[in-house]
């Protein structure tokens, strides 16, 4: 089964990275799940929670809005602030 590869960064560092099996996050046009093989995608994310789907179990970072990218199984998300994952 193929997977993702993700990265979780603030303005002033990375905060997670590792492979996923699912990414959900909170856009300007509602929630968004990604997972592998998703389409090229640049999303704006509004305030919310980040949920990424790793074999180590779900992990859960709160952002006050940043930017989503999607790219052959890579996905990037920036925002301005992070609070830390912790797992579910």
């Amino acid at each position: 089964m193929s997977s993702l590869n993700v990265e979780l960064v603030a303005a002033d560092r990375k905060v997670w990275s590792g492979e996923a099996s699912m990414v959900r996050a909170r856009s300007t046009e509602g929630e968004i799940g990604i997972l592998p093989g998703h389409t090229p995608l640049l999303g704006v994310l509004i305030e919310g929670d980040v949920v990424i789907h790793s074999a180590e179990g779900d992990q859960t970072a709160t952002i006050d809005g940043g930017f989503l990218s999607v790219d052959h199984d890579n996905v990037t998300i920036v925002a301005e602030t992070v609070q830390a994952p912790v797992k579910a």
